[in-house]
């Protein structure tokens, strides 16, 4: 495939996929198709302009990074879970990110009950190690 060369970017985009895939097929294929576009993209970027293209990953990364920790900070009143799980934060998260879209689009009603049934008992959770000032 074009500007798919066998890199540390390409690699990661294809771990990414392959994940996304086993955990939910349709939705998986669409969100691992965005990633390996990105991937062709960055590589057509870097081949185009190396240290703009570099400039730019870092600046954005940064940016998503900071505004990560102030949106928690703001909506949930805590850190991301980057803190409490690093598989969950770096390979989870963007799936339920991506899910979350989907099920406003009118995706697997029965997932989005099932995943939001899911998340109110971590909520639960939550919000009794708030008060106890660990968990129950």
């Amino acid at each position: 495939m074009p500007y798919l060369d066998l890199n540390l970017g390409t690699i990661a985009a294809i771990l990414y996929a392959g994940l996304y895939l086993l955990l939910e097929p349709v939705a998986g294929f669409l969100l691992a198709a965005l990633c390996l576009a990105a991937a062709a993209g960055s590589n057509y970027m870097r081949l185009q302009s190396p240290e703009s293209t570099l400039t730019s990953a870092l600046a954005c990364h940064l940016v998503c990074w900071v505004a990560q920790f102030i949106g928690h900070g703001a909506f949930e009143g805590r850190a991301p879970a980057l803190l409490d799980n690093l598989i969950q934060a770096l390979f989870l998260a963007p799936m339920f990110v991506w899910l979350e879209l989907l099920f406003f689009l009118g995706y697997r009603p029965e997932l989005q009950a099932r995943v939001n049934q899911k998340v109110q008992v971590e909520i639960a959770k939550f919000r009794a190690q708030g008060k106890n000032g660990k968990a129950s």
